[in-house]
């Protein structure tokens, strides 16, 4: 038997426990308490935590020890595990997994998504496919670690806060953007963030030209899935996005998530994201 696991971050939602994926939590601080992601701790407490200090959460990588006490857990009524990490280039998680899997004998493998959120979410859920195939452990790590730079991971968020809290935007930009109505499209690549478009107008214009820029940008796609993942992002946005990636793509099923604490420490409220595999 294999068994697929995940970090916490990969934003799958109910997907988790009707497919049996195990979670390892990264860790969120608020000033000096620590939560486990999707345990103890929900995007409500972050916004609250925010407005509170005027600081963003921390976020930590589990320990090289979390791993192994987490592979051993998996391993008791599994003959291997494939684990997907958070990009390596956001987070020691893959570092520490990789780390740990030593210990198992060949028995674990570890993923580097070298993406976040459904992104990293898209991958989990093409091994399930997979096993769900009859596929066996090497082939699925094989398959997934060719697909990786092919999932499309972008969002546009709502305001430039969060981002500028994290230092990943200066604070005139922040001003600027909030001012005028810019909201940019933070693009995923080579398991970095940064920004690859900028749109203008209220959030709903925008989200239109944000789909408009992804189906000109991938003509061709895996139609299996797509996410839509928001972080508690308004109803009347999800919707619009919903139906125009219903109008303008061809998907088998398009998936509504909700980003978990982690990522939405990141982003703030109102952030929205289509995530699918390109060909």
């Amino acid at each position: 038997m294999i068994r697929i696991t995940s970090d916490s971050t990969c934003d799958l939602g109910e997907l988790v426990k009707k497919h049996g994926i195990a979670l390892m939590p990264l860790k969120v601080i608020l000033d000096t308490e620590s939560f486990k992601d999707g345990v103890d701790i929900a995007p409500k407490d972050i916004f609250a935590f925010v407005a509170k200090t005027k600081m963003l959460p921390k976020t930590s990588a589990p320990s090289i020890e979390d791993f192994v006490e987490f592979f051993t857990r998996q391993l008791k009524d599994a003959d291997e595990v494939i684990h997907f990490t958070i990009s390596s280039k956001a987070s020691a998680s893959y570092s520490c997994a990789a780390t740990a899997a030593k210990e198992f004998g060949g028995r674990v493998r570890v993923v580097d998504s070298y993406a976040l959120s459904s992104g990293q979410g898209l991958l989990v859920m093409k091994a399930i496919d997979l096993l769900g195939e009859g596929k066996s452990a090497a082939e699925i790590e094989e398959t997934v670690n060719a697909l990786k730079e092919k999932v499309n991971t972008s969002f546009v968020p709502d305001r430039l806060d969060y981002l500028y809290k994290g230092g990943r935007c200066s604070k005139m930009e922040m001003y600027g953007a909030n001012i005028l109505k810019i909201h940019p499209m933070i693009d995923m690549k080579d398991g970095q963030l940064g920004v690859k478009k900028k749109f203008r107008g209220k959030m709903a214009v925008c989200i239109k030209s944000y789909i408009a820029e992804l189906k000109a940008s991938y003509p061709k796609y895996d139609k299996r899935r797509c996410f839509i993942t928001h972080s508690n992002a308004d109803p009347e946005l999800v919707e619009l996005a919903k139906e125009l990636v219903k109008a303008e793509f061809s998907f088998e099923e398009v998936v509504e998530t909700v980003a978990g604490s982690v990522i939405t420490g990141h982003c703030g409220r109102n952030t929205l994201g289509v995530l699918f595999i390109s060909e």
